[in-house]
């Protein structure tokens, strides 16, 4: 059981490091028309494309990574 518990750290500790990561390398800018309400993948940093954010409201990734995880995590 412990194991898990360990694995389940680690697990959450490297999504901490990736949205960290993702954080420090957004642009620095003012928000204009354009750049304003702009997400960002956790995992890769990359835009989530706007047609994402008005389907998946909540998206968090980019379809790309949101696939990748699916398959690893289920």
């Amino acid at each position: 059981m412990t194991d898990q518990f360990d694995r389940a750290a680690q697990l959450e500790q490297e999504h901490r490091d990736r949205a960290l990561a993702a954080h420090r390398n957004r642009p620095i800018e003012e928000p204009d028309e354009d750049t304003y309400g702009v997400r960002y993948c956790l995992d890769c940093s990359h835009i989530i494309p706007k047609q994402r954010v008005e389907l998946v409201p909540t998206a968090v990734r980019c379809v790309p990574c949101q696939n990748k995880k699916e398959r690893t995590h289920g």
